[in-house]
């Protein structure tokens, strides 16, 4: 489970990453719909890594962490969003 984590952390960090561009270059309104592809992609990530690695051992854990995470990160920057944008 401590190489799962360290690919949990490595794509929160991306997430994170990529929010933190498309909060600042984007306009507001078309910002949520990148945060849509965000998620989308972090998820198809996990499930990349594991297509790869020829196991599902531990998908569900890693997709319900890596979920999680970037929906908190996400909704962290749409309260900015809504808070301080529109």
């Amino acid at each position: 489970m401590k190489r799962a984590w360290s690919q949990i952390i490595a794509i929160w960090v991306a997430v994170a990453a990529t929010t933190i561009v498309v909060t600042a270059a984007a306009p507001a309104d078309s910002a949520l719909a990148w945060y849509g592809a965000i998620l989308a992609g972090s998820i198809a990530t996990v499930s990349m890594i594991h297509l790869v690695k020829a196991s599902a051992t531990g998908i569900v854990t890693e997709l319900i962490y890596v979920a999680g995470g970037c929906y908190v990160i996400l909704s962290i920057a749409s309260g900015y969003l809504f808070l301080f944008r529109f």
